[in-house]
């Protein structure tokens, strides 16, 4: 139908006329009230946010003389960012001569991840930069 007899329909009803494929010829045309649609779109949208879960990474900060007490009390901290579904970043912090010796650092960032492995995979592995050695640490997805 033509254009102007298509508009007077729409007005008949008072809904709107939404270009829906402009490319076809001839141009395909739909009736709609165009408010009521951006307002369900937009609606959608606010709900789909609220549903997906943003994975955020969590800073676990070491040294390499670690004592036992502070190296469990991280760990355990890394276990439950990952748990609940974060990435870690584990950081190696090295001071003054330390830096000459990031074997020391590697001990223990592998240490680390041989105790975290059944709750996380390495997504980075152990990279110097500057003073400081990191790697970063992804939770395993869990079939339920």
């Amino acid at each position: 139908m033509s254009i102007d007899e298509a508009r007077d329909r729409a007005a008949e009803k008072g809904l709107d006329l939404v270009e829906v494929a402009p490319d076809a010829r001839p141009p395909v045309v739909k009736m709609m009230d165009y408010g009521k649609f951006k307002y369900e779109a937009a609606r959608q949208a606010k709900e789909a946010r609220k549903k997906q879960h943003t994975i955020q990474v969590k800073e676990v900060k070491f040294r390499p003389g670690i004592e036992e007490h502070d190296y469990e009390f991280k760990t355990r901290h890394a276990r439950r960012f990952l748990e609940e579904g974060n990435k870690v970043k584990l950081t190696m912090m090295f001071r003054g001569r330390q830096v000459t010796h990031p074997e020391l650092g590697l001990e223990v960032l592998s240490r680390v991840t041989e105790d975290l492995q059944d709750v996380s995979k390495v997504e980075q592995h152990p990279n110097f930069e500057g003073r400081a050695m990191s790697m970063v640490l992804a939770p395993i997805k869990v079939k339920t």
